[in-house]
């Protein structure tokens, strides 16, 4: 079952990769929620590798995953507020958020602006899949890592795999 981290690992490198894409080739830009849940998928990701290195016993793999609970609820949040604002932008100011000013003003985004810098409008509805938004794919994929979590945390064996 420590193959599960590995798993949570690359699919969260998946999911930014796309981000990355999305970004470079689409020439979509993040807006302030995109890279909080961009964040998330980062501690998520690191959080599950290190996971899958450390090969935790039984109390190290319910706090690796209780770990990622947190980011996922946080990623979560971010992404329902996303889909809730493409849905309602009237709901929406216009002007640079706190929430841009916030991200933007970490280092993070002074080191990889490419990344971490918040630029696009949280309301922009430019990319669909099945009537569904980026926000929309990216609460799913944090039900889907949460869930994966909560199994990892309930458990009653360590994962020796």
């Amino acid at each position: 079952m420590r193959i599960i981290y590995l798993v949570i690992f690359l699919s969260c490198a998946g999911l930014i990769g796309y981000a990355i894409y999305l970004q470079e080739v689409k020439e979509l830009l993040p807006c302030p929620l995109c890279v909080f849940q961009r964040i998330a998928y980062w501690l998520i990701g690191l959080t599950a590798l290190l996971a899958f290195f450390h090969h935790p016993k039984l109390l190290g793999q319910r706090i690796y995953s209780g770990l990622m609970i947190v980011f996922v609820l946080s990623g979560a949040v971010a992404a329902g507020r996303q889909a809730w604002l493409i849905r309602f932008p009237q709901a929406f100011e216009c002007g640079i958020s706190p929430e841009e000013a916030f991200l933007n003003a970490l280092p993070l985004a002074q080191w990889w602006p490419g990344m971490f810098e918040a630029n696009g409008d949280c309301a922009d509805n430019d990319w669909q899949f099945l009537t569904l938004t980026i926000p929309d794919w990216s609460f799913i994929a944090f039900l889907v890592l949460g869930g994966t979590a909560v199994y990892l945390v309930s458990v009653r064996k360590p994962c020796f795999l």
